[in-house]
């Protein structure tokens, strides 16, 4: 495979460095988008985290400092990944992709709870692993590569290997249980088995298949039906979380009721992770969060206009699975704090608090900054794309 990957793009200049190109080469909009997301979600911080720290018993900002070093790791892995090779993006994806799926194996042997009821980290003593989270890009940059290879006379069926392995892990992440995570990864997964170029019928008995598992989840798992049907409860009890959520919403307005002025972060315990848009509608209003819809917005849409002029089949596949993610758990973060979707405890890209979250965030973006950039023309390669 050559480092060609848009038609059009322009030679290298003459006595660049290699800075200098990658300055000029990468999509500086998206980039500039994931820094603000980056800066909002560092505000977000220091309104939600306080509170908590106090019922701890730790310092006023124990957590945003924290939420710093992992915000700063998070961009930094995002420059990092950008700079990289298509051959070293997916010696790195594979690797992580064995590495977090053999994580997720041994969680119910080795992991911990942490007391919320669903066995999903590992406990490092300074700090805590959630593997899913880096399984999620590194499952996107490893089924691409063997979608891409069956597309090859004798290649291997990836599109049945890749669907195999989207249900394993599903499976493996209903265990814990974290369904969230597990329909997620299907999303992920028949968004890019759609862009490879799948047949309807097949993508109706996928749908069929995952309705399914649906139905027989909520009749076998008590955790799973409890959340479906609290979803579609006429009422909210006003002592869980989400009624918190939304009346912390309603409070916010269209302005919101004033920096550190808001009062849901001490009574939400994921203020500052799951439901960091209820602190953000409340403190800084709708027009605050309509901002942070259209930065996910303006990231999604841009990386998938770029992809149009992308002709090879792994960037399409992984650019399309990264950027679907990243809309994805967006949306689902946003959609469960005003009742849209049932709750799912997922994080908000870029903004919530978590090593783990912000870590794969910044991987994922750098992989997709790194697939969306423009690359030096291969003459050679130009001149086989015209025989």
């Amino acid at each position: 495979m050559t480092e060609m990957a848009f038609r059009g793009a322009a030679p290298r200049r003459a006595g660049s460095s290699a800075l200098e190109d990658w300055w000029h080469n990468i999509d500086r909009w998206s980039l500039g988008a994931v820094l603000a997301l980056t800066a909002l979600g560092v505000v977000l911080a220091l309104a939600a985290s306080p509170p908590l720290a106090a019922k701890n018993g730790l310092g006023t900002y124990h957590y945003v400092t924290r939420h710093l070093v992992f915000a700063a790791a998070g961009f930094g892995l995002a420059i990092l990944i950008s700079t990289a090779t298509l051959r070293s993006l997916r010696r790195i994806g594979v690797l992580l992709f064995l590495g977090s799926f053999l994580a997720i194996a041994l969680l119910p042997w080795l992991g911990t709870d942490f007391g919320k009821g669903a066995v999903r980290w590992y406990s490092l003593g300074f700090a805590s692993l959630q593997p899913s989270e880096i399984l999620k890009p590194a499952f996107v940059i490893a089924a691409a590569w063997v979608m891409a290879g069956s597309q090859d006379p004798h290649g291997p069926p990836g599109r049945l290997i890749a669907g195999l392995g989207a249900a394993l892990i599903a499976g493996l992440l209903a265990l814990q249980p974290d369904f969230g995570q597990a329909m997620l990864i299907v999303a992920i997964y028949t968004a890019m088995f759609f862009v490879s170029g799948a047949n309807v019928l097949v993508l109706v008995g996928l749908a069929a298949v995952v309705v399914g598992a649906g139905a027989y989840a909520y009749v076998h798992s008590a955790h799973f039906a409890g959340r479906i049907d609290g979803y579609l409860a006429g009422t909210v009890d006003p002592n869980t979380q989400l009624a918190y959520a939304m009346a912390a919403i309603r409070e916010g307005g269209m302005f919101g009721v004033g920096a550190a002025q808001g009062s849901v972060k001490w009574t939400l315990p994921d203020a500052h992770t799951d439901f960091i848009v209820a602190v953000a509608a409340e403190e800084f209003g709708l027009l605050f969060v309509l901002g942070l819809v259209g930065l996910y917005l303006f990231l999604c849409l841009r990386a998938l206009t770029r992809l149009i002029e992308v002709s090879d089949p792994f960037l399409r596949l992984a650019g399309t699975g990264l950027a679907v993610m990243i809309g994805l758990q967006a949306f689902v973060n946003f959609g469960v704090a005003i009742r849209l979707l049932p709750a799912k405890g997922m994080t908000l890209p870029f903004v919530s608090y978590g090593g783990s979250s912000m870590l794969a965030a910044g991987f994922a973006m750098g992989a997709l900054l790194a697939i969306t950039r423009t690359r030096p023309l291969d003459p050679a390669a130009v001149l086989r794309s015209r025989l």
